[in-house]
C-alpha cells in the first residue's frame, strides 16, 4: 500500500515535470487557454502584451515556480518597477506555493522577497533599481513584471549578469502601456 502510494506520487511529480499546467492545477488555479499554451511553451524568451488583469502575474508566478520546484540549483529573478510591484508578484508564487499539498522539494527559507528550497532553488524577487539587480549570476529564468515600466537599461543589466548566456525572458506588459515610444 504505501509503496503504491509513493509511485502515485513519483508519477505525478514526473507528469507535473513535464508540463507545467498539472502544477497550475494542482495549485486549484485552472488556466485559462493562453495561460495553458504559455505554460507549456518552449520558448526560451517571450513576451506577453495583455490587457489589466488578465493573469499575466499569475502565469508567470506559476512558470517561476515550476522551474524553481523541477530544476534543482535554479535562481529565478523577477524584476518589478517597483518594491510594491516586486512584493506583490512574489506575493502570488507563495499563494500558489501554499496551495500545493507536501512535496519531496520543501521551502528551506522564506521572506518577504525570497525562497529558497530543500532542492538548491532560489526565487528572488527585485524591485526595478540598478543597485538591487547586480550580483546575481547563472540565472535560469527572468521574469519582467510590468516590463514597459522598467526602463531597457535596466532590463539588459539583468539579462548581462547571467554572463552573456541566453536566459530564458518573460516580459509581461500591459497592452497600450505608455513607453518612451508610445507616449
Amino acid at each position: 500500500m504505501i509503496a503504491a502510494a509513493r509511485n502515485l506520487v513519483a508519477r505525478r511529480q514526473t507528469e507535473e515535470a513535464r508540463d507545467p499546467v498539472m502544477l497550475a492545477l494542482r495549485a486549484g488555479i485552472t488556466p485559462d487557454a493562453w495561460q495553458a499554451n504559455l505554460l507549456r511553451s518552449a520558448a526560451q524568451q517571450m513576451i506577453l502584451l495583455c490587457s489589466r488583469q488578465a493573469g499575466k502575474s499569475t502565469v508567470v508566478a506559476l512558470l517561476a515556480l515550476h522551474k524553481a520546484l523541477h530544476k534543482a540549483a535554479s535562481l529565478v529573478l523577477l524584476l518589478s518597477p517597483s518594491l510594491r510591484q516586486s512584493q506583490e508578484l512574489f506575493r502570488k508564487v507563495k499563494d500558489a506555493y501554499g496551495a500545493l499539498e507536501a512535496g519531496t522539494v520543501t521551502a528551506r527559507e522564506e521572506s518577504a522577497l525570497r525562497m529558497e528550497f530543500s532542492n538548491g532553488s532560489r526565487i528572488v524577487a527585485l524591485p526595478g533599481k540598478e543597485e538591487t539587480i547586480r550580483g546575481f549570476s547563472g540565472v535560469a529564468l527572468l521574469i519582467v513584471d510590468e516590463a514597459s515600466r522598467v526602463d531597457g537599461r535596466r532590463r539588459r543589466l539583468a539579462a548581462d549578469e547571467s554572463y552573456c548566456r541566453p536566459v530564458p525572458a518573460y516580459l509581461a506588459c500591459v497592452a497600450g502601456a505608455r513607453t518612451a515610444r508610445n507616449p
